[in-house]
């Protein structure tokens, strides 16, 4: 398909530039089937079903934003996947002053060699000394907040806590799995109350989830590889819950991601642990879960793409249009949607 059917005028004022507060006051646009309906986080305990299950990313983002010198250069650089224990795959600022084989300070004892050039422009970054690269970048870097975001305003000591959801646990992501930003312990008492279970996997994501799409079609748009796990015993509930009935609410699309990427064809879950680089456009036949929950995404993006296939391109271009009209926040920090798709089939 050609990428522009996926575009759409956001004014900038949408892009919510802080969350929430308290984190489930948030609105949610719940679009159920081709009806659209203004509701609120707090709200979701009314929209979903005993029996039904909702999918957490565990994913806990780490202080991945890193700035330095190489001599008389700054050079600025973004995590986005590990390699190993000391070394690690990196978006560049100012790479044209960057060669490989030498070595930037990014302050506070931190360095790291450029090791390797990578065909999309990304470098691999060998950090230096024995310390682990968590605890460097706890000492050396800051919270890999959105461009849309970190255009506008510097980060700060707030986004340490705002850009970590409640669920947060393994280590490795550089992009928050947003849609969990709303949960508090109150709501999740109130869904349990509900008869609404949950469930978590991991998958952490990258900065490549920023990148924009360039091509002119989503056939020759490449994804950047994220890794992820769902362990037997997660599969196996989930596959429980449909088994009996309940639906798979995936919070997120990195959620979603990771399950449609373990699913079988028979729409079974196997357990999983590798990377994923599923890239989910209309016409694509979803086998693992059953609605969606996530934020208000960019217009061109791959996951308007991916919220396109699920609902329909021409019910999210009208829940989008709505949403800007009535002044909902758009992305990271933003308000949260609702998708349930009408049962196909």
């Amino acid at each position: 398909m050609r990428v522009d059917a996926f575009d759409f005028e956001l004014p900038n004022e949408r892009i919510a530039l802080r969350p929430a507060r308290p984190r489930d006051s948030a609105r949610m646009l719940v679009v159920d089937g081709d009806r659209i309906v203004d509701a609120g986080v707090g709200d979701l305990p009314q929209w979903l079903r005993p029996g039904d299950c909702l999918v957490f990313n565990d994913t806990r983002v780490i202080p991945a934003q890193l700035e330095g010198r190489r001599g008389d250069a700054k050079i600025g650089a973004t995590l986005h996947k590990r390699i190993d224990l000391r070394r690690w795959q990196a978006f560049v600022r100012n790479a044209k002053r960057l060669r490989v084989g030498e070595t930037v300070d990014f302050g506070a004892g931190v360095m790291a060699l450029a090791e390797q050039r990578l065909p999309d422009g990304s470098f691999v970054l060998a950090f230096a000394g024995d310390e682990p690269v968590e605890v460097l970048l706890e000492r050396a870097g800051t919270m890999p907040l959105p461009p849309y975001i970190a255009g506008k305003r510097a980060t700060d000591d707030a986004d340490r806590a705002d850009y970590q959801t409640m669920f947060a646990r393994e280590d490795g992501a550089v992009a928050a799995p947003t849609a969990a930003l709303h949960f508090t312990p109150e709501l999740l008492a109130a869904l349990a109350a509900a008869g609404v279970g949950t469930q978590t996997l991991t998958l952490h994501v990258g900065a490549g989830t920023f990148l924009p799409v360039k091509a002119d079609h989503t056939e020759d748009h490449v994804m950047h590889a994220e890794w992820g796990r769902i362990d037997a015993d997660t599969a196996d509930r989930l596959n429980a819950v449909r088994a009996a009935g309940g639906r798979v609410i995936a919070v997120g699309t990195t959620s979603l991601r990771l399950l449609e990427s373990a699913a079988r064809d028979d729409g079974i879950i196997a357990p999983f642990a590798g990377d994923t680089a599923i890239f989910i456009t209309p016409g694509y036949r979803f086998k693992a879960i059953d609605g969606l929950m996530t934020n208000f995404h960019l217009p061109r993006s791959t996951l308007f793409m991916l919220v396109s296939a699920l609902m329909g391109l021409d019910v999210m271009q009208s829940a989008y249009a709505h949403a800007i009209q009535d002044h909902y926040r758009f992305y990271s920090y933003g308000d949260a949607s609702l998708l349930l798709p009408e049962k196909r089939g």
